[in-house]
């Protein structure tokens, strides 16, 4: 809610680390819909072949455009909570996390980029461009590779939050868990793209500890309205 200040400046009624840690738990909430409602209706994984692909761009269902529709507002979601705890981490308590929490609005930046190309793929895809397999291949490496940005997130405002005391320590290690699954994940893209056997659950893995990470790290930026950082 944003309010006119005596003076008639503008000024928001909650903190901004409330308003953060909020953003942060809606873009959890979305993807986890998101995946909720594609991955039944029959949305390929990583790896899958292009006749997988093309069986699901070549006939979308309904609820793909619906979600694909809901893409800008995910990416704004990220970048509020990443700026909170990017805010929040400033100055960085008695060991200094300003440095990482850099690391870590660098990647959410770079993530959401990436998946702005990912999901304009899609939308080529499900336009006609499902028979194209370069397409798909395309749109399947720059899906994996994403992992890259998910760990320098993680890593990023997990190393950056502990420093400053903004999270505790088993949030930290779920981080630091996840941020090395999605690693792996994107540099072992040759091989989950060829299916090689269950390495696609590093991916997986990795993004259902992201979600979790996502939703604690948004209530502790929630629960710290006076906190370093907070303003108004």
């Amino acid at each position: 809610m944003i309010t006119l200040s005596k003076e008639g400046g503008a000024r928001s009624a909650l903190p901004f680390s409330v308003t953060g840690g909020l953003a942060g738990i809606g873009f959890a909430a979305l993807i986890l819909l998101s995946n909720a409602v594609l991955v039944p209706a029959g949305l390929p994984a990583p790896g899958a072949a292009g006749a997988e692909a093309l069986d699901f761009y070549g006939s979308p269902p309904a609820a793909l455009l619906a979600v694909l529709a809901l893409g800008p507002l995910t990416w704004v979601l990220s970048t509020v909570f990443a700026a909170a705890a990017l805010t929040a981490q400033w100055g960085g308590g008695p060991r200094g996390g300003s440095g990482w929490a850099l690391v870590g609005f660098a990647g959410v930046l770079l993530q959401n980029g990436t998946f702005l190309a990912v999901t304009a793929l899609r939308f080529a895809l499900a336009d006609g461009g499902a028979g194209t397999p370069g397409l798909w291949a395309f749109h399947d490496a720059l899906f994996l590779l994403n992992g890259t940005f998910l760990a320098l997130a993680l890593t990023g405002f997990s190393l950056g939050g502990l420093r400053a005391g903004l999270i505790g320590r088993g949030l930290g290690r779920l981080g630091l868990v996840a941020a090395a699954l999605h690693a792996a994940s994107a540099t072992l893209t040759p091989l989950i793209r060829d299916g090689a056997g269950p390495l696609g659950l590093l991916g997986l893995t990795g993004w259902l500890l992201w979600t979790g990470w996502l939703i604690g790290y948004g209530l502790a930026l929630a629960r710290r309205p006076g906190g370093v950082g907070a303003g108004s």
